[in-house]
């Protein structure tokens, strides 16, 4: 009895281990209405930097990683201008610097001139390609940030019109 038992109950594990083995069909993400209170960015988003951040920094020092030989560099690139790292094909374009950073709905600023939250906007290209466009945060780094099988990215700090 006890044999026959184990047979049936092998032989329905069987078939529920190769039912469960089947690609199954993908279930859609239901899209779900925001709560009051919850503000969702619509449009494109608005980049504003105070005054106050234009008349204060000028540049930002950013550190290179060169992951094969695991060695670094520090190397000051004014806003708005670009970096060929030497010895590659990788060119950074340096945007805006926002000491403060702060995101609200589409809206990303600064809340101060002080260095509280730095982020720098950068935009990384490979062989004349865009294959990066994003924020390097000093204090996160590891939010959103740069991925290259080479080079790494790291926003040191911001550098004070002097």
């Amino acid at each position: 009895m006890w044999k026959r038992f184990l047979v049936v109950l092998a032989a329905a594990m069987l078939v529920l281990t190769v039912g469960a083995c089947k690609k199954k069909e993908e279930t859609p993400i239901p899209q779900t209405v925001p709560g009051p209170g919850i503000v969702m960015p619509v449009g494109e988003t608005q980049i504003i930097v105070p005054e106050s951040v234009k008349e204060k920094w000028s540049a930002v020092t950013i550190t290179i990683e060169d992951k094969m030989t695991r060695k670094t560099s520090d190397v000051t690139i004014n806003l708005g201008d670009e970096y060929t790292v030497p010895g590659s094909n990788l060119k950074i374009k340096v945007g805006e610097f926002l000491p403060d950073f702060k995101m609200r709905g589409n809206i990303i600023t600064s809340s101060s001139d002080e260095p509280n939250n730095p982020a720098v906007r950068v935009t990384v290209f490979e062989d004349e390609k865009e294959i990066f466009r994003g924020w390097l945060y000093s204090k996160f780094p590891a939010i959103h940030p740069f991925q290259h099988e080479k080079y790494g990215l790291l926003l040191k700090e911001g550098i004070k019109k002097g």
